[in-house]
């Protein structure tokens, strides 16, 4: 019931102006709270960058405010689907350090009631490589795969640190809970990049979408095997996050030349079809980022499917979409998706967000998922 009341009092501190239909009001009770976002990396292309943004490239204004935000609602945990620094290096010194600054901004939340579980971008295992022709090619590589073990490991997971602060178990975890070399195009170690775990009927599965060997891909016999176990076990609700995007979002308003863009699982179309019937044969929701927007679409409804692609990548990164070519407000927002699963079944998805002129938080978009 204490879930429930903190929920209800930040929709009432948190004025709406929703693009759709307000969500049922429902009065089943809260079991699980979580938030989730991605890509709050900054870029030390742009201009007017100081000495200190070049040297941590974090966009410290967006984070902080998501984070004092989201304190409010005290969420049991956030799921951050990646980018959460520059990366792109393979220098130890220089990744440590983008990870320090990065992990030093989420103390605060940590320390005041959300447990952070980190899933791995492409600027934490990429980068960049120029073929023999000189173009530009971003990979990954099993050197920064390690670097993220060694920054991120003692997050995923510290079950007493989670049961501390989440006041849940979890349950189905242990640390070799993850793809295995040879399957899924997988040659490197992927333990604590791809991973998953139970809290009480939803089962959490964590994917790494940028294998070393194996860029733009999803484990999708792992995560195959991983939902049918958890099935057996008894999870009711099932819940993914990658950074790629399954299905690349591209507005009405966009040129012709941009219809085609692939950016995520696109790239291998057999990968993108085998991961979306998964998804919607277990009624999944998947949260991802990369794209610095936030969409929502049931990419195949209008084949009869009902499962959900929530790009929620607003975490404070340069936007993908241009002012011309937006189709909705919320595409070139600050925002992140704040997440209850109810007793009964239902899920509750409220998009939080506030423009570019930092102008008030409010809720950009809010739909109900049925039982």
């Amino acid at each position: 019931m204490k879930k429930l009341l903190l929920t209800l009092v930040t929709l009432l501190l948190i004025p709406c102006a929703s693009n759709t239909a307000r969500a049922e009001v429902t009065t089943s009770p809260a079991v699980f709270h979580f938030t989730t976002v991605g890509d709050c990396r900054g870029d030390p292309s742009l201009p007017g960058a100081t000495e200190q943004d070049l040297l941590w490239v974090q966009n410290t204004r967006v984070l902080t405010r998501m984070i004092r935000e989201m304190q409010v609602s005290k969420p049991q945990a956030l799921f951050f689907n990646g980018d959460m620094i520059y990366g792109y290096s393979t220098n130890k010194e220089k990744m440590e350090r983008y990870y320090a600054y990065w992990r030093g901004m989420m103390a605060n939340l940590i320390e005041s009631g959300t447990y952070v579980v980190p899933i791995p971008g492409n600027h934490e295992v990429q980068i960049k490589v120029k073929n023999a022709e000189g173009i530009e090619k971003k990979t990954a590589v099993v050197e920064n795969e390690n670097i993220w073990r060694s920054n991120m490991g003692d997050l995923i997971l510290d079950l007493n640190r989670w049961k501390s602060i989440t006041h849940e178990e979890v349950s189905a975890w242990n640390i070799e809970n993850s793809p295995k070399i040879g399957t899924d195009g997988i040659t490197t170690d992927q333990r604590q990049l791809s991973y998953s775990f139970d809290v009480g009927k939803n089962h959490f599965s964590m994917i790494n979408t940028d294998p070393a060997g194996f860029d733009s891909s999803a484990p999708v016999k792992w995560l195959e095997a991983d939902f049918k176990a958890a099935k057996k076990r008894g999870a009711k609700k099932f819940f993914i996050f990658g950074h790629k995007m399954a299905y690349t979002y591209v507005t009405p308003k966009m040129k012709e030349e941009h219809k085609d863009k692939t950016d995520g699982f696109d790239a291998r179309p057999e990968i993108r079809d085998f991961f979306w019937n998964l998804v919607e044969a277990y009624h999944a929701v998947y949260f991802t980022g990369h794209q610095h927007t936030y969409h929502a679409e049931q990419p195949q409804k209008n084949n009869g499917g009902k499962a959900w692609q929530v790009i929620v990548g607003g975490g404070g990164s340069p936007f993908s979409i241009s002012k011309e070519y937006i189709d909705k407000e919320g595409e070139r927002m600050f925002s992140w998706a704040d997440v209850v699963v109810h007793e009964n079944g239902k899920v509750s998805i409220r998009i939080f967000g506030f423009d570019e002129d930092f102008g008030p938080t409010r809720i950009v978009e809010e739909w109900d998922i049925a039982s």
